[in-house]
């Protein structure tokens, strides 16, 4: 069935024809823009979390609960 696939995909990509499209400077402007976003949005969200993912990896321990009877 894979196979089937495959030869689908690759048959697609010879019968393709020229689009003969303009992209202009400000679209690969905005591409990179999305591109350096998704990963400054991804650094920030490691940094927000980045406690939590040591302990669900088994990097770090639970911190000790404090007792409140004080």
């Amino acid at each position: 069935m894979k196979f089937l696939y495959c030869l689908a995909f690759v048959l697609l990509l010879l019968m393709a024809e020229s689009a003969f499209a303009y992209l202009d400077p400000g679209t690969g402007s905005m591409l990179l823009q999305v591109i350096l976003g998704g990963i400054a949005a991804v650094g920030v969200a490691l940094k927000l979390f980045w406690h939590k993912i040591r302990i669900a990896v088994g990097l770090s321990k639970k911190p000790a609960a404090e007792d409140e009877s004080a």
